[in-house]
């Protein structure tokens, strides 16, 4: 009868501590998935790892807080722009830090292009 208690205290510590571990690496794994899915619409004009392939400026291997600080004053329209501003307008500072986040990562990766 002891032993069967044991048992299940046993498992239920262990469940208990998985649960712990593994939640946090679940929740980052959706911030990751949000931050690229609000990024990719970044790479239309500023190319695929933020490597521009025309006269857009490329975003790649800036760090994040240039990016950040770039997208906060595009919005508050504090720095001038034709059309980044009225693409910036809508995401919150959250958002904003996520996407520079997505970016910011670029520069310490190798991905195999030359800058």
């Amino acid at each position: 009868m002891k032993s069967c208690n044991l048992n299940k205290r046993l498992r239920s510590c262990l469940i208990g501590t998985a649960c712990a571990v593994l939640l946090p690496v679940i929740a980052q794994a959706d911030e990751l998935s949000r931050a690229a899915m609000l990024s990719y619409t970044c790479a239309g004009c500023h190319g695929t790892n933020g490597i521009s392939p025309g006269s857009i400026p490329s975003i790649y291997c800036k760090t994040a807080d240039t990016i950040e600080k770039a997208l906060k004053e595009y919005r508050d329209g504090t720095r001038f722009s034709t059309v980044m501003g009225r693409h910036v307008k809508g995401y919150t500072d959250d958002e904003i830090q996520l996407i520079a986040g997505f970016f910011g990562t670029y520069c310490n990766e190798k991905i195999g292009i030359k800058k």
